[in-house]
């Protein structure tokens, strides 16, 4: 399957359940005061203090748009809103809506462009390839039954010729990039061994890979967007997206990709990151944390260190021995059987002693063969890698869901990292300069555009 056709149906699953729960910055209210010294820091020249004349929240009244003669009706964004909001499962304030329907709106009036400007090109993308498209779109979701994709988009309000409208737009945006910006990106392979050299050079360094939401602050708004940024986590906390809050609300220029940072070490990062994303572990969120201009807040989506084989990738061999409680046991109890279990298990002979020590503890076992450490939860990594084969880890869960240990019979250790070769870092290299320069062709598209709000 093509990279469009991964990305049409995913995207908006990935992006629904941060687009209609977050609360994002909130623009400071309008305060009549006499005008101030104008701050040299500001590169427009703006006045601190003013007063607003007029609407003070044009969002409630650009409904809909014509983007160069293309009419984006309310339909179109109801239909995109509806399929956003099934994604997202959950109820809405209406001050969110409009939020979501704003952010819907931008994104149809760049799927617009995008398309238009393919056209202006002569770049055709076919209905038979949108359909196409759409057929693998729904094998992969429903079954190889485009039908029941149809009925579903259907029932949640939403249509088919949405999803397909944003087919249309990736691959005719591809198509573009393909025949305009790519052929005339340049990597010269001095370049590339640079790269590969400083890579070799800091083998073993350790590089952590963040995801970053920036909301800008001055002195003047500082406590709001501090407050605002608090809220943010606290969404984030309760299980939202932070690809998705990243593209809304962060003002850094990572929001285009969803507030990734890539792989950086510490050294990169200002004074006041730096000694926070050293303290975090795989998965936590931090923030928000103040740093000139702004706050931050930190996600550690993974840590490694250069050009070293990552020990969680280490495939294993388990058994998993577990004893549940019957119903109506007290935690008195459970903590004496536990104890009862932990001894038995200390007193097993390894590995091949287990199936006997189980069945006189009257526990069960399950043999897991080929389990990637990474894929057990962080609190049991750390302690089964420190495991030698026949050893078991410290009895752990509770009176409802029983007690069980890990023991360790088979460890294969990943190979060293090679890292990547001359073609594939030519390639990366490439690809970073062609989405840079993608951003500014669609920077300058809505820069020419004749856009009209209703």
């Amino acid at each position: 399957m093509d990279d469009v056709t991964r990305n049409s149906f995913a995207n908006f699953i990935a992006i629904a359940s941060a687009l209609g729960l977050a609360c994002g910055p909130l623009a400071a209210s309008a305060q009549e005061a006499a005008p101030q010294a104008v701050d040299v820091s500001d590169p427009l020249g703006l006045p601190n203090s003013m007063t607003v004349f007029g609407e003070a929240d044009p969002n409630l009244r650009t409904a809909t748009a014509v983007v160069n003669g293309h009419v984006i009706t309310g339909t179109d964004i109801d239909q995109r809103v509806a399929l956003l909001l099934a994604a997202n499962e959950a109820e809405i304030s209406e001050e969110e809506l409009i939020r979501v329907r704003m952010q819907v709106l931008r994104n149809l009036i760049d799927e617009t462009l995008q398309i238009q400007a393919a056209e202006a090109q002569e770049i055709a993308v076919t209905e038979q390839e949108v359909a196409q498209s759409y057929t693998r779109v729904a094998g992969q979701n429903f079954g190889q039954n485009p039908e029941a994709m149809d009925a579903y988009l259907v029932s949640i309000g939403s249509s088919p010729a949405s999803l397909k409208r944003q087919i249309e737009g990736e691959l005719a945006w591809r198509r573009l990039l393909q025949r305009n910006i790519a052929p005339f990106v340049n990597v010269s392979e001095e370049e590339v061994n640079e790269v590969l050299q400083r890579l070799e050079q800091d083998r073993g360094t350790e590089e952590f890979r963040l995801g970053e939401i920036f909301l800008a602050a001055t002195p003047e708004n500082a406590a709001q967007v501090q407050s605002n940024a608090s809220n943010i986590v606290e969404q984030l906390r309760q299980g939202g997206s932070f690809v998705a809050y990243a593209r809304q609300y962060s003002q850094a220029s990572t929001a285009a990709v969803g507030g990734d940072l890539g792989w950086v070490r510490l050294g990169q990062l200002p004074p006041e990151l730096s000694g926070v994303a050293g303290q975090m572990q795989p998965g936590q969120l931090v923030g928000p944390v103040q740093i000139p201009g702004g706050y931050s807040i930190l996600l550690l989506i993974d840590k490694r260190q250069v050009l070293t084989a990552d020990p969680r990738d280490a495939l294993l061999s388990l058994k998993q021995i577990s004893i549940n409680f019957e119903p109506g046991t007290t935690q008195e109890q459970a903590q004496a059987r536990a104890q009862e279990f932990a001894a038995g298990i200390s007193a097993t002979r390894g590995c091949g002693d287990v199936e006997s020590a189980a069945a006189a503890l009257g526990a069960e076992v399950v043999t897991n063969n080929e389990v990637r450490a990474r894929s057990l939860p962080e609190q049991l990594q750390s302690l089964v890698l420190a495991l030698q084969v026949g050893q078991a880890t410290p009895p752990f869960g509770d009176v409802a869901d029983g007690v069980r240990v890990l023991m360790l019979c088979g460890r294969d250790d990943p190979q060293t990292a090679g890292g990547p070769d001359f073609g594939q870092m030519m390639a990366q290299l490439e690809d970073e300069r062609v989405n840079k320069r993608a951003q500014r062709y669609l920077r300058d598209l809505r820069n020419d555009a004749y856009i009209e709000y209703n």
